[in-house]
């Protein structure tokens, strides 16, 4: 149990870890910051290593004026790098002041060459190295570096032995620190290289954040559009069909009240047509509520337009002979077809007196076949549209179907209209 609990706050630990890494690496600010903290603070440190190595061994000898030039070389190179990092703004300025720490720190070879030294001078090339935005800059600032170092070692090592070294000897002598120069600039730049990418990618990365919240934002609006157009869709469906078919029940038993004492039969055909409209329009209402309120229909188009016949023929006195099979379709569509359905024995009734009605529809190819015939008057002439035709042919139309009207006088009247039938998802 002890095992698992240590192992648990390794793994929380590490994670913590790479967690503050990557603020940091994200943070380019934080990360500058913290890098030139680093560097002062590595830099002194082992300046006082240097200091430290020879202090003994100068102040032994007597050499206190060679300990007091290598305490003015690490001071210069020390306070020259703080202004450098801290203070100046101008990046000319700032690019001379790297070439003069070279100096300082190659000149230090005069007086000690040891490990320190030389990481004396790579941590000054680091810096060099990373203020070169181009590698080929990088690449010019490594030989110069690289130059400097080996002129300056071949300096001291020829003022120390007097001139007695060979050609081959000196190169054998500085072939270490070269090769570890190089392994430098190389980690540099492998280094530098990474962190550009993880800049990419990290940019990449929050573009992408911002595109995906600009979409979500979008969806939303276009869902409250949506949503909108579709309750507006629904107002005006209410309006056009449940609205007219009230209006238009009102005014058949208004003409039944006036004609229902001579001509009571044409009375009765007027107050069934009412009834059957009002019936239509309540149910109009209560598809609208339940769109409105969220709901699904569960029914298949077959069934649905198979109620509207019994509800049409129920108590009504008329007689509708049918041909229904199912078919797939929108919910825009099943509506529209439903809606057809009852429009069309509404104004059989209202308008041609019709007892009758045959009805079909069934799906003939790719598309829905759709036909509503009465035995009504018909039409003397050519058809008139009004609201109610008019809206059935601009809907059809919307929904890339065609529908058209047929009637001779006494024969009737008939609607056919075809629709495109939909695939199942």
């Amino acid at each position: 149990m002890e095992n698992r609990l240590n192992t648990t706050d390794k793994k929380a630990e590490s994670q913590e870890s790479r967690s503050i890494f990557a603020r940091l690496f994200r943070d380019e600010t934080l990360l500058t910051k913290s890098f030139k903290w680093l560097f002062i603070g590595v830099l002194a440190v082992l300046e006082l290593m240097i200091l430290a190595e020879h202090f003994n061994d100068f102040g032994v000898r007597g050499k206190w004026k060679t300990l007091l030039v290598l305490f003015s070389l690490i001071f210069a190179l020390t306070g020259i790098a703080v202004w450098q990092i801290f203070a100046l703004k101008n990046k000319r300025g700032k690019a001379a002041m790297y070439y003069v720490e070279l100096l300082i720190a190659v000149s230090l070879l005069f007086f000690t060459y040891s490990t320190y030294t030389l990481l004396v001078y790579m941590l000054v090339l680091t810096a060099f190295y990373i203020a070169q935005s181009k590698r080929f800059s990088a690449l010019k600032a490594f030989g110069i570096g690289s130059s400097v170092y080996v002129v300056g070692y071949a300096l001291n090592v020829y003022i120390r032995l007097s001139g007695k070294i060979l050609l081959f000897d000196l190169i054998m002598q500085s072939f270490t620190s070269v090769f570890a120069l190089i392994i430098h600039f190389m980690i540099i730049q492998i280094a530098f290289a990474f962190y550009r990418q993880f800049v990419r990618l990290e940019k990449a990365h929050k573009e992408l954040d911002e595109s995906k919240k600009e979409l979500e934002k979008a969806y939303a609006v276009v869902a409250e559009v949506t949503a909108l157009e579709e309750r507006q869709r629904i107002a005006k469906d209410i309006h056009d069909t449940a609205g007219h078919s009230i209006t238009t029940v009102i005014m058949q038993t208004e003409a039944a009240k006036l004609i229902i004492g001579e001509n009571p039969d044409e009375a009765k055909q007027k107050i069934i047509a009412a009834n059957l409209q009002a019936k239509h329009a309540l149910e109009e209402l209560r598809d609208s509520v339940h769109l409105l309120s969220g709901g699904k229909g569960k029914q298949t188009l077959a069934s649905a337009l198979q109620e509207i016949v019994h509800e049409s023929t129920d108590g009504t006195g008329i007689t509708v002979r049918s041909d229904i099979q199912d078919s797939t379709v929108s919910p825009t569509k099943f509506r529209f077809l439903c809606n057809t359905l009852k429009e069309g024995i509404s104004n059989g009734l209202r308008h041609g007196g019709a007892t009758a009605f045959w009805f079909e529809c069934k799906p003939v190819g790719d598309k829905i076949s759709f036909l509503l015939s009465d035995n009504g008057k018909g039409v003397d002439g050519k058809i008139k549209l009004g609201f109610g035709l008019t809206g059935m042919k601009d809907r059809a139309k919307s929904l890339g179907g065609e529908i058209r009207f047929e009637s001779e006088k006494d024969e009737g009247f008939e609607i056919h209209l075809t629709l495109p039938m939909d695939t199942e998802e």
